[in-house]
């Protein structure tokens, strides 16, 4: 499939403090024509208050004023900005280490990560982390920048040296695509446009990557999932036989006539039509978002999954999982949380917590159990009802959870089936 400007890649931005995530973001929006006149005119006059020569790119990103005051970015940031080639969604994370959570939250939907790494310091705690949770993620593409390439006098040495670090702790992780790109935010070389500073570098500069990634596959395109959202019940007259089960297509395609069980109470039945507000379609995909009607008048309502009958999910009250803790708050013994899969809500507990994951060693600790904020850990939680999963590695979508803490209603973890 060749490529065109509908199709949306989502990547997201990590590294350690001060390796220069900001100032490449803005650097891709500056040098890409991606800034608004309004936008550039404010961040010129922000940047002369600050006492700086030129443009300030950090400040395309840091958007919060206490985000300025202190230097600092506190939280994601989410930017958009579109190419003749490609449009994209960028998710730029925190590189402080107590905010390691807020890359789980960028990350979950990326199609590519971007890990930079400071020239002079080379592979770190940070960087090991980043590449572990975008590998336990299954981020498809992974890009390590290696910026400040400048202020190393661009040496081809110190770079490769720095690859070679990282292809080293990478090469037991799931990690199947990685480019790696010489870069100076700062001052553009490989960013948008071709170093000059840097002949020996034969690759793409960032933004050709990021234009040309092959993201097509990144979805599964084999297993049919369709959570259901809501119910659509029109009541009109030329309307009043229809029930419609409305939603988004998490994987896999579906055509009119294909036979369906409707989980979780097994049955089955064929698909009637699909249709969006103004017209109906013969066929669609993931991650288009349809009602579909069943020749069949069947009870189905939100949290329940139609899937192709030759092609089941397995359906689990235990589950085995990789859990990232995202609250500052630690878990609680046998606490009871809601589990958030798809469009599906119940309560569970965590059972056990198996083993926990040192970051820099890839060690299992079985013996610390204690889920702080940051840990990740393989655990086993129970449900009351069964979920309809998959292993994260073969679905994303289907294979993911979050926990909710019921008396706080704040998201505390994610999960990876496994």
């Amino acid at each position: 499939m060749s490529l065109d400007n509908s199709q949306i890649l989502r990547f997201t931005t990590a590294g350690s403090v001060d390796d220069g995530k900001s100032t490449l973001i803005g650097r891709l929006l500056y040098d890409s024509k991606s800034i608004f006149e309004d936008q550039l005119d404010a961040i010129e006059k922000t940047s002369a208050k600050k006492g700086h020569d030129g443009v300030d790119l950090a400040l395309f990103t840091d958007g919060l004023r206490d985000e300025r005051e202190q230097g600092i970015t506190i939280d994601v940031a989410y930017r958009y900005f579109t190419t003749p080639k490609r449009k994209f969604i960028i998710a730029d994370t925190p590189g402080h280490i107590q905010y390691t959570r807020n890359m789980v939250t960028g990350a979950s939907t990326a199609n590519a990560a971007l890990i930079l790494i400071d020239a002079r310091n080379g592979v770190i705690e940070q960087t090991k982390r980043h590449a572990y949770i975008a590998s336990l993620l299954q981020i498809p593409h992974l890009i390590v920048c290696v910026n400040k390439m400048d202020l190393i006098e661009f040496d081809k040495a110190v770079f490769n040296s720095i690859k070679a670090d990282f292809l080293s702790f990478v090469k037991t992780l799931n990690t199947k695509d990685v480019n790696f790109i010489p870069i100076s935010a700062l001052l553009g070389d490989n960013v948008v446009n071709v170093s000059e500073n840097m002949p020996w570098y034969e690759g793409e500069t960032l933004l050709s990557t990021l234009e040309t990634l092959k993201i097509d596959d990144d979805l599964n395109n084999e297993n049919f999932r369709f959570p259901v959202q809501t119910v659509i019940r029109p009541q009109t007259a030329s309307f009043r036989d229809y029930r419609g089960y409305a939603g988004r297509i998490a994987s896999g395609s579906i055509k009119v006539g294909d036979q369906v069980t409707l989980l979780p109470s097994g049955l089955s039945s064929k698909v009637k039509s699909i249709d969006t507000l103004d017209r109906s379609f013969n066929q669609a995909f993931a991650p288009q978002s349809v009602c579909l009607t069943l020749e069949d008048d069947i009870d189905l309502s939100r949290g329940d999954m139609i899937v192709k009958s030759d092609d089941t999910p397995s359906a689990k009250q235990e589950i085995d999982l990789m859990l990232c803790w995202l609250h500052d708050q630690p878990a609680r013994p046998r606490a009871k949380y809601t589990i958030c899969h798809t469009s599906n809500e119940q309560t569970a507990m965590i059972k056990e917590i198996i083993y926990k994951v040192n970051i820099n060693t890839l060690e299992e600790d079985g013996i610390d159990k204690q889920l702080a904020m940051n840990d990740i850990a393989r655990a086993t939680i129970k449900t009351t009802k069964p979920l309809m999963c998959d292993a994260y590695g073969e679905n994303r979508n289907t294979g993911s959870v979050i926990l909710i803490d019921d008396t706080t209603n704040e998201t505390v973890a994610a999960g990876m089936l496994l």
